[in-house]
């Protein structure tokens, strides 16, 4: 039987902390996952292999999402997430995400840069809501659910370097990074090659009672670009949502 590293036996329906657990709903929770990692639409047969069971078991599993409308096919049978999860993301931290979307807008037009609001998630950081230049002829786009590491990337660095003793030990096998100190001084984190090579971010922490430990952030084509006028820029945008939920 399979283990996980530092983990005893697992036990088919009983989580690795030894709760019971549906293995059903964990499966379709999981299908969801992959379904959101993905470029494009899957085949039953690509999404089964992934979630690593039978098709007839992905198959059934389908049928559930689908009546519930998280998931759709297309007429060739493939599968991709439905309209339906739109809406249940959109009420994720709801009030962070009205608060922040202007913050986000202002400062993405002014950069001529995407800006996007990432939040920690156990140990990763997933985007929560980006927002696109409205005139720059390019920019790199950040899909909102799009996840990394906390140990990878300006968001995580910038969200770690703003942790709390107590949120540390929440996170079990995690360690700040070097750069995470530096952060901590100078109040924003950069990186570039990191998440997606050839890109670079600029974030600074955003830290809020009752809220998730979050980070604002921009990514661009890495190149000569002052990170001090990004970082001061973002820092505006961060100062705002905080007075917008205060």
């Amino acid at each position: 039987m399979a283990t996980a590293p530092g983990s005893g036996p697992t036990t088919p329906g009983v989580a690795p902390n030894g709760s019971p657990h549906s293995q059903t709903l964990s499966r379709g929770i999981r299908v969801l996952e992959i379904l959101a990692e993905s470029d494009e639409p899957m085949s039953i047969a690509a999404l089964s292999a992934a979630l690593g069971v039978h098709r007839s078991i992905a198959y059934r599993i389908l049928r559930t999402l689908e009546d519930h409308g998280l998931v759709v096919r297309d007429g060739g049978g493939s599968v991709q997430l439905g309209p339906r999860m739109a809406a249940l993301a959109r009420s994720v931290s709801r009030d962070l995400q009205s608060a922040a979307l202007p913050a986000l807008t202002a400062a993405a037009n002014d950069l001529s840069m995407t800006a996007f609001l990432a939040v920690l998630d156990r140990h990763e950081v997933v985007t929560l809501v980006s927002v696109e230049p409205a005139l720059a002829h390019a920019s790199v786009a950040q899909r909102p659910g799009t996840r990394h590491p906390l140990a990878s990337g300006a968001p995580g660095i910038a969200i770690q370097s703003a942790l709390t003793e107590a949120q540390w030990q929440q996170l079990p096998g995690e360690h700040p990074r070097v750069e995470a100190a530096q952060a901590q001084e100078r109040g924003f984190a950069t990186s570039h090659d990191e998440v997606i090579r050839g890109l670079a971010s600029v974030a600074v922490p955003l830290t809020l009672p009752g809220q998730p430990p979050a980070a604002i952030a921009v990514v661009y084509v890495a190149g000569d670009t002052d990170v001090v006028v990004l970082a001061a820029r973002l820092s505006e945008a961060v100062r705002a949502v905080t007075r917008s939920l205060a």
